[in-house]
């Protein structure tokens, strides 16, 4: 049995296998035909706003209404969106078409519960067997019916107003905002300055082909300069499905992903809100972060790299607070999954309290260097007996000691290796990583 479902749903090339219309006709069907099994069922579809978004809408919905499931379309939404109006709208689930931060020429689907999570690893293994099976519809008289709703940006916006203290104002911030040209481009600026701050937004017109290139959350680089340009208290940057947030400082530097999520802790930890002082991360999250959490007796949780498992490691140690370095924040106080806008508000409203500049509680965490270098690989390469990389590993381990560390793991999106290295000698840092990639070339 093939196994189609990633660490973040299935994605890939658009036009290659499984990433084809008549696939997704039958991944309608086949996911359809799962929740069906325990009655009437209906879904939400939204999407990102890449090109091929309408081709997957369009086979996803017959696929479904095949299968005798009712369908509610939403359109250009973020993902975290889909897992709130999936609950909002009482369906049995959610259904995302987008790959993430990838550019245009990807594409890929992600599914919620009925409860904005992710689906579980055992859905997952039933969509995956009856994708096995022939496709046969229901009789005409049970086919799904479709409908557009009409309302769910508005509902969306207001939600993510809802998690922020409005007892604060923010009119006294000036803040650039880039939407990666993604899901975000007609929601974030609205939310932003109905709460009072003055906004410029920056790549917000999405043409299919533009989402996420050389700009969000993936390359801060426009934003950057473009904060410096205003002179702006501070950039926000999404990316093209609006899961992922990355900040700029009004010095132009980037605050990424486990620099915010340090923030927010420590600002929670104060106001003694940070449930069982816990905060989950991954194998990637940088020593700094470690080191600064432990200094203020915040428990750190590891978790393999992918917001599902932060999110698995959250509920199973009662955490509220998780993240990764690239951006994903989840403050399940709040949601139910990561979501860059709200995740920019919680930040907000430490500044709005703390009275402190992005840029200060930026540097009450020190990064260690961190280089990673990301080597495509033609067929798949396996880490756990490859005796060269074996032994290069451990001789860079031992050069670094107890200042540094190594990880070397594949890709569960893309056909990549990713070597990191960490250590307090940025020098040593780089020689070490290039080193490490070398061998994997």
């Amino acid at each position: 049995m093939a196994n189609y479902f990633g660490t973040d749903g299935i994605r890939g090339e658009v036009g290659i296998a499984p990433i084809t219309a008549d696939f997704f006709l039958k991944l309608g069907w086949a996911v359809g035909s799962v929740l069906s099994e325990k009655g009437k069922a209906s879904v939400v579809i939204g999407k990102d706003t890449r090109v091929s978004g309408y081709l997957f809408e369009s086979a996803l919905e017959a696929g479904f209404l095949s299968a005798g499931v009712d369908v509610g379309l939403l359109g250009p939404m973020p993902t975290p969106a889909i897992a709130y109006l999936t609950q909002t709208y009482n369906a049995t689930a959610g259904v995302v078409i987008s790959a993430s931060h990838n550019h245009f020429q990807d594409n890929g689907v992600k599914f919620f519960s009925d409860k904005g999570l992710k689906l579980s690893n055992e859905d997952q293994a039933k969509i995956e067997q009856k994708l096995a099976e022939p496709m046969q519809s229901v009789s005409s008289d049970k086919i799904g019916k479709a409908r557009r709703h009409e309302q769910p940006i508005g509902r969306y916006i207001e939600f993510c107003k809802s998690t922020f203290d409005r007892t604060i104002n923010l009119s006294g911030l000036n803040i650039i905002i880039d939407c990666a040209n993604g899901a975000t481009y007609h929601i974030a600026k609205d939310v932003f300055s109905e709460l009072g701050a003055n906004i410029t937004v920056i790549n917000n017109a999405p043409d299919g082909f533009n989402i996420n290139k050389n700009c969000g959350a993936t390359d801060t680089q426009h934003l950057q300069e473009v904060v410096l340009e205003a002179n702006a208290d501070l950039g926000i940057a999404f990316d093209g499905d609006g899961d992922r947030l990355m900040m700029v400082d009004h010095q132009g530097e980037l605050v990424d992903g486990d620099e915010l999520v340090f923030i927010v802790a420590k600002a929670w930890q104060a106001q003694q809100c940070l449930d069982n002082n816990i905060v989950v991360g991954t194998k990637m999250t940088n020593l700094g972060m470690r080191h600064a959490l432990r200094d203020l007796n915040i428990d750190f949780i590891e978790a393999d790299v992918g917001d599902r498992y932060v999110m698995e490691k959250m509920k199973e140690h009662g955490s509220i607070l998780g993240g990764e370095g690239s951006g994903h924040m989840i403050c399940l106080d709040k949601t139910t999954s990561g979501d860059g806008i709200i995740s920019a508000l919680q930040v907000l409203e430490v500044l709005a309290k703390s009275g402190a500049s992005l840029n200060q509680l930026k540097n009450e965490m020190v990064k260690y260097p961190q280089v990673l270098i990301n080597v495509r690989t033609k067929e798949k390469i396996d880490l756990d007996n490859h005796q060269q990389l074996d032994a290069v590993t451990k001789e860079v381990e031992a050069e670094l000691g107890e200042q540094g560390r190594v990880l070397i793991r594949a890709s569960g999106t893309e056909p990549l290796i990713r070597v990191m290295v960490e250590a307090k000698d940025a020098q040593l840092t780089q020689q070490s990583a290039e080193k490490l990639a070398n061998t994997l070339r």
